[in-house]
């Protein structure tokens, strides 16, 4: 059986909300693309929300010709959406029907890398099939969006390694006991 690891960039606040527009991604460290390449590239698919997919298409389809932009592109992506019915980015499938069903499903195919925290991770946690969870914290408050702590639910993690990059931005990853 293969893992769902959920990356996730969060500030000292808990936000989660627009990433994109944060100050130390203008100066993210050379060791941060690293370990993103890594844990892209020991991925089968990447799992997504309509969100997060509306934020990548414009990003990676007009990349490539680097190994992250590449890998990317050419792997298979699922995506959690009840609006969205024709993707362009291309190897790209919509889950409509049970999320959960579904992600256990592929996680019998092989592991998969799920980007950003919200409405498709929040069941994925409730029903125990996030196996590792990476919070990219950003040292610095936002003071407003979406918070990673909306919802009440419960999960238990344990810490496996904390690293520090040259940004500030410290990699907490938790696994499932």
């Amino acid at each position: 059986m293969g893992r769902l690891v959920n990356s996730t960039y969060v500030t000292l606040d808990g936000v989660i909300e627009s990433p994109q527009d944060w100050p130390s991604l203008a100066s993210f460290s050379e060791s941060g693309g690293r370990i993103q390449l890594e844990l892209l590239q020991a991925s089968d698919a990447v799992l997504m929300g309509r969100r997060t997919y509306e934020g990548f298409v414009p990003v990676w389809t007009s990349m490539s010709g680097d190994p992250y932009s590449d890998r990317i592109n050419a792997m298979p992506k699922y995506v959690a959406s009840t609006t969205l019915t024709d993707p362009k980015w291309n190897n790209t499938t919509v889950i409509d029907g049970d999320l959960a069903e579904y992600v256990a499903n592929l996680k019998d195919e092989g592991n998969l890398v799920q980007y950003g925290f919200g409405a498709v991770s929040r069941p994925l946690l409730q029903a125990g099939l996030i196996d590792e969870l990476r919070l990219w914290l950003h040292p610095f408050f936002v003071g407003r969006g979406d918070l990673i702590y909306q919802d009440s639910l419960t999960a238990t993690f344990d810490l496996n390694d904390v690293t520090r990059l040259d940004s500030g931005v410290v990699i907490l990853t938790y696994t499932k006991p």
